[in-house]
């Protein structure tokens, strides 16, 4: 059996990555003769088998030949004819379209590893054009790799400003787009995902209310970047560095700020009430993307309560316990924590101002910590029950807070 490892794989082995999961490419072969060697069958659109010891995934080496609109429009051609260059021909971009056999040698037709010494990301061949899924896949990979100085070949910029106009990206399904845009926030700059887009004509079909966010002023002194896009980018590679690989906390620091392309321009670079116009839009992008329900909350929370936290030094203690219970903090007490990270990646993702100090992010903490520490037992006592109770631990609540700030 003519077996090769393939893909992501061997690309980050070329660049010095620790390996994510192995994916094998086999020649040669047909179903029947992989369940015979003790495969199993998984693959519903074409054949991969799981090894029946490693269980790494094994696909038989396969062509695709475009057949309608889309990304589903494909058809499947795998059978022992297909040879390995074939197969490796139908791949997304050069870096992708490499093979190592199990002698360690390197099977390159399409110069992907001079592609990753010169950091270029370049599609395979005229296919590429195929298949609208294939923008964001670049703009993911790029969020993935820019830090390693990664840019798109002009030529692939080229071809993707081609797909976007073409109005095939409309066709893909909610579900790829959220998941190209999770992948895209676990990265370490997810900026680069929305400046890919936006270079090649996509953002505005795709994410639609970030797309709208750029060309917005914002009052200088307390945005040196001035323009409300970039600060979006800044923003999300702050979150990127805070919370590394959390996309519930990337994506609430996506969308905190949406309701800013919603300004009136005569009031500009003011942005009077910009919280609670972005809970529209953003409710209107976690509809379309079926974005999952603690994604959504999160981004919510923060939508409207981020400059409540900004200002929470000036707060009254009994404002303090609002904002805390609004947040469903009593009940679900991360989200006090997890707001708390995204606003200090609002307040650090600005121009010159990455690593100022956020305290307000440790005080909200501390004052959460110090009421949610109140139980309903600390102040139950003889005929207190119903409203009565619950007021006797609100007051109770605000107590703590204010006992907290003084013993600060």
């Amino acid at each position: 059996m003519k077996t090769y490892l393939v893909g992501g794989a061997v690309r980050d082995r070329l660049l010095g990555l620790p390996p994510g999961d192995n994916d094998h490419v086999v020649v040669g072969e047909t179903v029947d003769s992989m369940l015979a060697a003790g495969f199993k069958q998984v693959g519903r659109d074409f054949p991969v088998f799981l090894h029946p010891q490693s269980s790494e995934e094994y696909a038989l080496a396969r062509t695709e030949r475009k057949s309608g609109r889309g990304y589903h429009g494909f058809e499947v051609h795998a059978d022992p004819s297909v040879t390995l260059e074939n197969d490796l021909q139908r791949r997304d971009f050069t870096i992708n379209a490499i093979a190592q056999d199990a002698d360690g040698t390197i099977i390159d037709p399409f110069g992907g590893a001079n592609d990753i010494q010169a950091r270029v990301l370049r599609h395979v061949g005229p296919a590429f054009g195929e298949d609208p899924l294939r923008v964001l896949r670049a703009a993911r990979f790029m969020a993935r790799f820019a830090s390693l100085g990664f840019v798109v070949a002009p030529e692939t910029m080229q071809r993707m400003r081609a797909m976007a106009a073409s109005g095939e990206l409309g066709e893909l399904v909610p579900e790829r787009v959220w998941q190209e845009l999770q992948r895209a926030l676990t990265s370490l700059t997810p900026s680069a995902f929305l400046t890919t887009l936006r270079d090649c004509g996509a953002l505005a079909q795709v994410l639609p209310e970030i797309d709208a966010l750029y060309g917005v002023p914002q009052r200088a002194e307390y945005h040196p970047e001035i323009d409300t896009g970039i600060h979006q980018q800044l923003v999300s590679d702050m979150a990127a560095r805070l919370a590394p690989g959390d996309t519930v906390i990337g994506f609430a620091a996506l969308t905190h700020d949406l309701g800013k392309a919603l300004t009136p321009k005569d009031v500009l670079p003011k942005h009077i009430a910009h919280e609670q116009r972005g809970l529209a839009p953003l409710r209107v992008m976690c509809e379309r993307l079926k974005v999952p329900g603690e994604h959504r909350a999160l981004a919510e929370i923060a939508c409207r309560e981020h400059l409540n936290v900004h200002r929470l030094l000036e707060l009254r203690d009994e404002t303090v316990h609002e904002l805390i219970a609004r947040c469903d903090g009593f009940r679900k007490p991360e989200r006090i924590a997890q707001l708390a990270l995204v606003c200090e990646a609002d307040k650090r993702g600005r121009a010159g101002l990455s690593e100022v100090d956020y305290p307000q992010g440790r005080e909200l903490i501390r004052l959460h910590a110090a009421a949610v520490s109140i139980r309903g037992s600390d102040v139950a006592g003889e005929g207190v029950e119903g409203p009565a109770l619950g007021d006797a631990i609100r007051k109770a609540r605000i107590a703590a807070i204010y006992q907290a700030r003084k013993s600060l």
